[in-house]
């Protein structure tokens, strides 16, 4: 799975930064780089009260789109 779909599929029941870091093997800078991207296409959102990344229907929608892909 790419990081694109990694992302996603992490964070289905909420995901630190740190978390999605270490699940995706990933820098900050390009943690930043696709949390901008799903965030601005609305397949992530961010929670504030709970400080964590939660994918959104759009993004389960994706998840069910790339897993039939694959």
């Amino acid at each position: 799975m790419d990081i694109v779909g990694l992302i996603p599929k992490v964070s289905i029941e909420g995901a630190t930064k740190g978390r999605i870091m270490d699940k995706a093997s990933l820098t900050v800078i390009q943690l930043k780089d696709y949390l901008f991207l799903l965030l601005g296409n609305g397949l992530l959102c961010y929670g504030k009260g709970a400080s964590m990344y939660i994918t959104t229907e759009k993004g389960l929608r994706m998840l069910d789109v790339y897993s039939g892909i694959n």
